[in-house]
């Protein structure tokens, strides 16, 4: 292989690097802003923000694609003297080189996989399963939690995370007995044999933060599998060692809603 044609082949990874992926991540990002599954990945308040931060990065990669082919290497001056340099270059450094491109291959594979991936694979949420590996993991506190411990919370308009912080925090658990609830989650196991537990993940930014919110139901547990959606509608009760479940009065069975998160 030529010098020139290896300097080429060196210009079009490095452009591929760099400002392809990034267009690619682009795409993708616009596609899913646009249909609404981007709300599968991050909180709505942030699809604003990405769609215009894609926006911006597919516009500067197809103005970097009027530039010719390894000009972005080409800095207006004569590298002369690099090139003696380093034709007078020790093993050791020759080694460092070839480590060193040898791991800008690598990463350049994984993330061109990555990048394959969501491309090809479907907008998908995060799995049951990952959810119950979370759960326990933090207390639950998520939105909601400032104002139950105030006592001043309209408790109609509470979804599952807010409904785990009272169940984990309310000291006064009498105070939430007998209030109505209609909440839609999916079911996992309950810690007796009593019951289920009502599920969903609760993301504040996007889903790598994720947490587990749980409501123990009494549900027969052979009713319904691991990580089917239900819709319940009941009664919160406090027991006579103050815990607080719910005590569904209608459990229906429904698909997975469009948007399976709570925020």
């Amino acid at each position: 292989m030529s010098e020139q044609t290896s300097s080429r082949a060196r210009a079009l990874g490095s452009r591929w690097l760099g400002v392809g992926l990034a267009a690619v991540i682009a795409v993708v990002t616009l596609g899913l802003g646009f249909t609404g599954r981007l709300t599968l990945y991050i909180s709505p308040e942030s699809v604003w923000f990405a769609c215009a931060a894609a926006f911006v990065t597919l516009a500067g990669a197809i103005w970097s694609c009027t530039l010719p082919i390894g000009a972005e290497g080409d800095h207006g001056h004569d590298h002369g003297d690099a090139a003696d340099a380093e034709s007078d270059a020790t093993p050791a450094v020759s080694r460092r080189r070839t480590l060193a491109a040898v791991g800008a291959v690598t990463g350049g594979v994984v993330a061109t996989g990555v990048v394959a991936a969501a491309l090809v694979l479907p907008p998908a949420s995060l799995s049951v399963e990952l959810a119950m590996s979370r759960a326990g993991e933090t207390t639950a506190l998520f939105a909601g939690a400032d104002t139950v411990s105030l006592g001043v919370a309209d408790t109609t308009t509470f979804g599952i995370g807010d409904w785990a912080s009272v169940f984990a925090t309310a000291t006064n658990t009498a105070a939430y007995d007998g209030a109505d609830v209609t909440l839609t989650g999916f079911v996992t196991p309950g810690s007796g044999s009593d019951g289920v537990n009502l599920t969903r993940l609760v993301i504040t930014h996007c889903v790598i933060d994720a947490q587990t919110a749980m409501l123990p139901v009494e549900v027969d547990p052979g009713e319904y599998k691991t990580g089917q959606w239900v819709e319940i509608t009941g009664t919160v009760r406090a027991d006579a060692d103050g815990a607080l479940h719910i005590e569904p009065s209608d459990v229906v069975a429904i698909d997975e809603p469009g948007d399976p998160y709570e925020y």
